[in-house]
């Protein structure tokens, strides 16, 4: 395991269900490729037994398997990073733990970086979620690409490749926050995308709600683009000649008409949207600010507790 060619990088975070059936699955699909590979498991603070049961598959295929465990909940996409730090093959592919995507697909991503493709973007095809969701997630990755110029066709699918030379480069980067797979387009050279299977979640409940996808499109957003801020300014600009224009209009008419109080609610309602547009523009210019905020502390982005692996000679 000095050198694999294949680095395997699962976040888990409260999977103690369905775990056995994660290992029934990947190991097969593994050993079939007939190439040297490790599987790094990730957890993310895991509050029931899945720390355990990762132990447990280390002891039973300590020659493949390595553990990290973390002090606490950091996230998937630093458990991500975690990983790609840890990984050593010369193409690493990540996979979530709940088995949506099937690990018997891997094969189709390793062909795709033999290929020369050094990003391997996936879509999920007979997408078992609901209408809500999926028609959510296509109205995220509409505005997405409009606003950051990165094409991920189903940036919701965290089964992904990336060749050895992108994963240095993220690991040479040190943001407090970001978003794996954005990041491995935007370094990109060569990459590609192509469908695979996906299953109904095999056991649990998903950890991402509403508000938590919405949080997760905005950090994207901010942390790709300033396309936001540029927007605000031009309504900005737009919004002030048309404050101007009916200035001049009530100016006009207060001369013409004399003083009238018929109005009066008409400019309250005027009001009370430039206020609501100033407020979204404050929070807006606080979300960046708070990113440069969260990155000069310099804080570490995890706290790793111990690695679980076998020591090679």
């Amino acid at each position: 395991m000095n050198h694999p060619e294949i680095s395997i990088v699962i976040p888990v975070y409260n999977e103690e269900d369905g775990l056995a059936a994660l290992f029934a699955r990947l190991y097969p699909a593994l050993d079939a490729l007939g190439a040297r590979y490790e599987v790094i498991f990730i957890n993310d603070g895991s509050s029931d037994r899945s720390a355990a049961i990762l132990r447990e598959q280390w002891q039973a295929r300590p020659d493949v398997t390595r553990i990290v465990l973390f002090a606490a909940n950091f996230g998937q996409h630093m458990a991500i990073t975690a990983g790609f730090e840890q990984s050593r093959g010369d193409m690493v592919i990540t996979l979530d733990a709940d088995l949506q995507n099937p690990p018997e697909e891997i094969s189709a991503l390793v062909d795709k970086v033999r290929e020369g493709y050094d990003y391997v973007g996936t879509i999920r095809k007979l997408r078992q979620d609901s209408l809500f969701r999926r028609w959510a997630s296509r109205a995220m990755n509409r505005l997405r690409e409009r606003i950051t110029r990165i094409k991920m066709t189903d940036q919701g699918c965290m089964m992904r490749a990336y060749s050895r030379s992108i994963v240095e480069t993220i690991n040479s980067c040190h943001e407090v926050s970001t978003f794996m797979p954005a990041l491995g387009y935007a370094f990109a050279k060569h990459p590609t995308e192509i469908e695979i299977g996906h299953e109904e979640r095999y056991a649990g409940e998903s950890k991402y709600s509403l508000y938590s996808l919405i949080r997760l499109n905005f950090d994207l957003m901010t942390g790709f683009s300033v396309v936001p801020l540029q927007w605000f300014s031009m309504i900005g600009i737009l919004i002030s000649s048309l404050s101007v224009l009916f200035v001049a209009y009530l100016a006009m008419r207060r001369i013409l008409v004399g003083p009238e109080a018929e109005g009066l609610f008409t400019l309250f309602g005027i009001a009370f949207f430039l206020i609501g547009l100033t407020l979204f523009g404050v929070g807006m210019l606080g979300e960046y600010v708070g990113r440069i905020y969260q990155q000069v502390r310099q804080r570490p982005r995890y706290i790793i507790e111990a690695i679980i692996e076998t020591r090679q000679p």
